[in-house]
């Protein structure tokens, strides 16, 4: 009688073949209907810088205008009641209010930064400020 080879067989540890059939029956019978599907949740972190890409590459304004014309003119009530405004003359207050806020944003992110922070704080705007000579 001619010899032939023997393949190496996997040992599953001298333990009974297990059905696995019957595992896959029971999967596939569970009904999916009264299961509630999780909302998409992104990773902490993603949607604020998206946010921050979109806000750089965009220059429209970020105040809204309405609500910015009433606070211009609830301030200017202090000083002289009856005050009119040129619909252009808000938009330059818009804009150059918009300008400072942004630029004084960015120094307090250099303020926290130079704290070995990523959070701002009260104090980072005050350093800033301190530093551009607007509060002695």
């Amino acid at each position: 009688m001619a010899r032939t080879k023997q393949t190496a067989r996997k040992s599953n540890g001298g333990k009974a073949p297990t059905k696995k059939l019957y595992e896959w029956a029971n999967q596939k019978t569970v009904p999916t209907t009264g299961g509630v599907k999780k909302p998409h949740r992104y990773h902490p972190g993603t949607v604020s810088l998206c946010e921050i890409r979109k806000y750089q590459k965009s220059t429209d304004l970020l105040i809204r205008k309405l609500p910015f014309q009433r606070l211009v003119r609830e301030i200017t009530q202090g000083f002289k009641t009856d005050l009119r405004f040129q619909s252009h003359a808000v938009l330059a207050l818009q804009e150059a209010a918009e300008a400072y806020l942004v630029g004084l944003f960015e120094d307090t992110n250099l303020c926290a930064i130079h704290a070995k922070r990523i959070t701002i704080m009260q104090k980072d705007i005050q350093l800033a400020r301190r530093i551009r000579g607007e509060r002695a």
